[in-house]
């Protein structure tokens, strides 16, 4: 019986990996993955990347993507797929950060913009309690983007 659920875990570990958006095209998603991770890795963040309105991308578990957290505007809420939705195009990213729990003890960092010379967007948002302010996150996963060879063809 102990054999049968193992079995089941790794069939349903499998069916979600099938899930997941593997990569932008011409991007090893390991390399991708790895500069995320040091740039701003942590089991709190997650990262979309959209390429024609479709994810192509996806750093984080689908738990930590479909949080809804605090927008930082007030008392509304959101999903990081909400903000992929209104995720700049052009110019500077869009940031927030703010206290994300009644206790005032944790942060939530949002930042959305375009990924550097490329055709795609990105939303990113990082909760916990040591996360740093939504512009220093987009700035790192630019950093980041770069290092993966996003933007650079």
């Amino acid at each position: 019986m102990r054999r049968l659920g193992v079995i089941a875990a790794v069939a349903m570990a499998g069916v979600l990996a099938a899930c997941t958006p593997k990569a932008p095209a011409g991007v090893d998603k390991n390399i991708l993955d790895e500069a995320i991770s040091q740039a701003i890795g942590d089991p709190g963040t997650c990262v979309l990347i959209a390429q024609k309105g479709e994810v192509v991308y996806q750093y984080g578990t689908h738990m930590v993507c479909g949080r809804v957290l605090p927008t930082c505007e007030g008392t509304a809420t959101r999903t990081l797929a909400d903000l992929l939705k209104d995720a700049p195009t052009a110019g500077d990213p869009k940031t927030a950060s703010c206290r994300s729990n009644p206790e005032r003890t944790r942060i939530v960092a949002w930042a959305a913009g375009p990924v550097a010379g490329g055709d795609m967007v990105y939303a990113a948002v990082m909760e916990g309690d040591l996360v740093p302010p939504g512009l220093v996150v987009a700035d790192k996963l630019q950093t980041a983007f770069q290092r993966a060879g996003l933007g650079s063809k």
